[in-house]
Order: structure tokens, then sequence, then C-alpha cells
């Protein structure tokens, strides 16, 4: 018998009966200060001290400037302070940590997201749906590459933001589990993120999280967060709109089980993406 159960902190789908593959995954939903590197890693640390064990923490795209155009005042290199941070934070936590940071390489500046391992190793997503409207595509180059990482027996695709307006980068080939996208998203269009994080949930048949900020940027847009996790069957818990952290615990086996009863995914549609 497997059954949900919702409360404050978490979402967890059970199997009453045996052990089953579990992913604890924390969401910091942060209200960062505009191009304040230090006071905000400083603040994230404070949400981190009591949150539950995690096996993944999760924080917003551009967690440690806000979202910015101003590149060369604020990228760094994968040696700079917020990469260290991230991973002297994984060490102390035994966790990933993962959030998108503003990056340099070769001479060009990408929308990064990184994953720290607890272990040293570093993996990482670069942005590939630049926010046109907001001139992203004059300041970053776009990432070429859909990455997927795994950990602890779960397989995990990274994406960014805008990335959520487009499903045909996000279509699961049965090659993921839970889908992650990390996100400044304004409050303009919050009913936008939140009819398309639930949509590429079930369309892709995973787990779906999506992590964003709150409160208002330095350019004077506000974001109501609402981030989540939503199962593969649309069940979601919304964070609001108060800066805040919740540890949800996933289920593989529960997944499996549900894509092998409701097969979905053996009936997409095969095709290969072009540059």
């Amino acid at each position: 018998m497997y059954s949900w159960e919702f409360n404050a902190l978490s979402i967890v789908m059970r199997n009453e009966k045996n052990g089953a593959m579990e992913l604890k995954v924390t969401l910091i939903q942060t209200n960062p200060e505009w191009k304040k590197k230090e006071v905000n890693l400083r603040r994230i640390s404070g949400l981190m001290e009591n949150q539950p064990e995690s096996d993944v923490v999760l924080l917003p795209e551009m967690f440690s400037t806000g979202f910015s155009m101003d590149v060369e005042e604020l990228a760094e290199n994968m040696s700079g302070m917020t990469v260290t941070w991230m991973m002297e934070r994984a060490s102390a936590l035994q966790s990933v940590v993962a959030g998108s940071l503003i990056a340099r390489e070769a001479g060009r500046f990408y929308n990064r997201l990184v994953w720290a391992r607890p272990d040293g190793k570093l993996q990482w997503y670069d942005k590939h749906h630049l926010f046109t409207m907001g001139e992203e595509h004059h300041h970053y180059s776009p990432g070429k590459q859909r990455v997927t990482v795994e950990w602890k027996g779960w397989k995990i695709r990274l994406l960014v933001c805008y990335d959520l307006r487009f499903p045909v980068w996000a279509r699961n080939h049965d090659d993921y589990d839970l889908l992650v996208y990390l996100a400044n998203w304004p409050t303009a269009r919050h009913q936008v993120w939140k009819s398309l994080l639930k949509a590429r949930a079930l369309e892709n048949q995973c787990y779906c999280a999506g992590v964003n900020r709150v409160g208002i940027d330095g350019k004077g847009i506000s974001h109501t967060g609402d981030s989540a996790v939503i199962t593969p069957r649309g069940d979601t818990s919304w964070l609001g709109d108060q800066e805040t952290s919740r540890t949800f615990t996933l289920n593989l086996e529960e997944l499996k089980k549900f894509r092998k009863k409701f097969p979905v995914l053996n009936d997409r549609d095969r095709f290969d993406i072009e540059f």
C-alpha cells in the first residue's frame, strides 16, 4: 500500500511494506540584496543552519547577486567567491548545493547552474534559453548542452528560469527522474510559473522542483516566490511569498511503479535538437 503524506515540511511518498529509495530535497527561497555577494552568502548560510538533513539543497537563479546584466562587475570563475562558498557548504552539510551564478570562461559570460557535491566534485549547466526581453542575450552566451546529473541513484535534469517555457528542451526521453528549475521569475507572470511547473511534471512523468526568489530586486521588479516540488501526478505544495526553506522527501520506487502502471513515456515523440 502506498500513500501521500502532506505536512508543513514535506511531501513524503511511503512504501509501507518495503524500504524505498528516497531523496531529500531542500528548497531555499531567498530575498537577495542587489549585487551584495557577501551579504547574501552569509544570509543563506544562516537559513541553512536549522534545516533538516538533506541530500540536495537548491537555491534560486543568481542567488548571490540578483538577476543582473552587470557581468563585468559581478562575474566569477569557478574558483571565485560563490563557487568556493558552495563547495564549503556542500562539505559541511554533506549534501549537494546547487544554484545559478554569473560565470566567466574563456572571455564569455554564462548564467551557470553549478552542482556542488560534498565530495568536492563540480558539475554545471549553462542556461540555454536567454531572456531576450531582459536583454540577457546581449550579455551572456547560451549553453549548448542539456545536462543530467546522477546522485544517490537518481537522474536529475538541470535547467534555469526561462528554460521553463520551452518544453522540447526539457523533454524526458526516459533519462531523468527529477526536473529542476532555478529561477528569478517575476510576480507579473507568477501564474505562468505555477502552470508550467505543473505541466512539465505531468508531461514528463517526473518530479519537478522549482526554486524562485522573493522580494523586489535592484530594478524594482517584484518576485512572489512560489517555489515548489510537484509530483508526477501533479500534487503540489507551494512555499508562498516569504524568504523560507522547506524539505521534501521524494520516492523513486513509487515513481517507477507509476510509470510502469501508466507508461506515458513509451508513446513520446522521438526527435533530435539542432543548433
